[in-house]
């Protein structure tokens, strides 16, 4: 199903005259007459349905004043209604066609700016290396720190560039350097990358990108250091083994020559992957393995061996926010015992490493695992999970208070005009069955999921529920005299006049049955997806 988006959001006054958002001026005036005429006020006596009949009369009103205005119907396609009431309206800031226009363009230019500024993307890490044993030997309790920073820039469809640094500072040494690298995709299956680096490592290359198949890719590079000019060439496989597993091999030929072997596989709840890489003498194979217990935490283990390796991380992360989350890792191995503490946030990340001891004392290496592990436990089932679920609890009771009020009003509304409706829709209904025509015998709006229920089920009855609404006699007033009836394509269909949102923010559907010359017809669409009937597809 096409998922909404911020332009069809604005198309509610479209459904409300039952046109599309292409729709012609004519178009937009014929629709005008025909439902300001079966709206009027003066075609009811009885002071309620009056009423009633101005509410949704000015509705149809508004809706034609703003659609009719060329430079109206363009601010509202663009910002919807807000913009039409945030200084954008004629009046006294605006006074004329020209001032509207002029204005219209210096905020389309201001969105083009917010939309490239989207496409500004900055990450960057901060290292801080912290040692016990040097701190109770009196050298202090940084041993280093260590930042790097990107910022990476869509220039065009085609074009991209990537510019960043880093600085490290070791004891009382350091060093920096500077990467810039250009992207440009020659077709829609390769792409080519221009790098150069200034610094400790000043280099210059290229490296291109090709899909050699829909399962397949290959990369190819070569780079050469400013400082002793020597040559370095790289090239990577990789292939999907599946659909969540894939694999690479990845040869390097230079000064320190390497193959490498992986393997990547990841579904919604767990992730895993392995290396071995040989290299001019030397050898490291390493595992991953990362099990997602619930949306917001995790916990994964990594395992290290090679020539100059041996260790084991074990640890676990939670999700604080949408942009925030935290990890906390216990590694032992050839090094010593270490925690290290990760917290990301956006493109952000800030690593502590912390060695707490270079001896593998077991007593010390099962504390150093169980105390804080243990510690967390208990401030998460004491202090973490009843704080979340009290905030959660007031959250959803605040968003479902103003939620059930906005229903409740666009119910109201809704049933209104399904009075007005009742008695053009019951004529056209008895019309339509005395030459065989169309008739809807029952049209059903609202929640996707309980909707979906009924093609499972050879039954068509349907339990009452509030997230459901029956919009058999809007459909039935829509049907024209020809005997058609047709809701148009990226107009969300609670805006049509007797409709409403049910249940907001969830996925929505229209389910109708109907008839047509002497036969049954069914059928399902999206919120914003065309309906045209009758179609002999439909036919049961």
């Amino acid at each position: 199903m096409e998922e909404p988006n911020e332009a069809q959001d604005n198309r509610e006054l479209y459904a409300l005259l039952n046109l599309s958002a292409e729709a012609s001026d004519e178009e937009i005036r014929r629709a005008y007459r025909q439902w300001a005429q079966a709206y009027h006020p003066d075609k009811y006596q009885a002071p309620h349905m009056k009423d009633i009949a101005t509410e949704n009369f000015q509705r149809i009103c508004e809706a034609y004043e703003i659609l009719s205005d060329p430079n109206k119907r363009q601010i509202y396609d663009i910002y919807g209604m807000e913009g039409l009431t945030s200084g954008l309206e004629l009046g006294p800031k605006l006074n004329g066609a020209e001032e509207v226009k002029a204005e219209l363009e210096r905020l389309k230019r201001m969105k083009e700016r917010e939309k490239m500024a989207a496409h500004f993307r900055s990450s960057g890490t901060i290292l801080a290396n912290m040692s016990l044993p040097h701190c109770l030997d009196g050298d202090g309790l940084f041993r280093g720190m260590a930042m790097t920073s990107e910022i990476q820039s869509q220039l065009s469809k085609r074009n991209a560039v990537t510019v960043g640094g880093n600085l490290a500072v070791n004891g009382s040494e350091g060093g920096g350097a500077a990467t810039a690298v250009f992207r440009h995709r020659l077709s829609e299956v390769s792409s080519v990358e221009f790098v150069a680096s200034a610094g400790l490592r000043a280099l210059i290359g290229v490296q291109t990108t090709r899909n050699l198949s829909s399962h397949s890719a290959a990369t190819m590079g070569i780079a050469m250091s400013l400082r002793d000019g020597s040559l370095n060439l790289s090239n990577l496989w990789t292939r999907q083994l599946s659909e969540t597993a894939s694999g690479h091999i990845e040869l390097t030929l230079g000064p320190q020559s390497s193959i490498a072997v992986g393997w990547q596989k990841k579904d919604q709840r767990r992730s895993a992957s392995g290396e071995v890489k040989f290299g001019t003498g030397s050898f490291e194979t390493a595992v991953h393995y990362t099990h997602r217990f619930s949306p917001k935490s995790l916990g994964c283990i990594v395992g290290r061996v090679g020539s100059s390796s041996l260790e084991i991380e074990v640890g676990g992360g939670r999700k604080l926010s949408k942009f925030s989350s935290v990890r906390w890792l216990y590694i032992i191995g050839i090094q010593g015992i270490s925690w290290k503490f990760e917290l990301y946030r956006g493109g952000q990340k800030l690593i502590i490493p912390i060695l707490l001891t270079r001896h593998l004392n077991p007593v010390f290496a099962t504390g150093a695992f169980v105390v804080p592990a243990s510690l967390y436990f208990v401030l998460k089932k004491l202090f973490i999970k009843p704080y979340y679920l009290r905030r959660n609890k007031q959250k959803a009771l605040g968003e479902e208070e103003k939620t059930s009020s906005q229903v409740k009003e666009a119910r109201a509304a809704a049933e209104k005009a399904q009075k007005l409706q009742q008695n053009v829709a019951n004529r056209k209904r008895n019309r339509q069955l005395e030459t065989g025509g169309l008739v809807i015998m029952k049209a059903l709006y609202g929640n996707q999921i309980i909707l979906n229920n009924l093609k499972s089920s050879s039954e068509t009855s349907f339990e009452s529920t509030s997230e459901v609404i029956d919009v058999t006699i809007p459909l039935n007033f829509l049907v024209n005299d020809s005997g058609q009836l047709k809701l148009h394509e990226g107009v969300k269909k609670s805006g049509i006049m007797g409709f409403y949102d049910p249940c907001p923010g969830r996925p929505k559907e229209l389910y109708v049955e109907y008839v047509y010359a002497g036969n049954q017809y069914k059928v399902w669409v999206g919120d914003y997806e065309e309906l045209q009937i009758p179609q002999g597809s439909h036919r049961i």
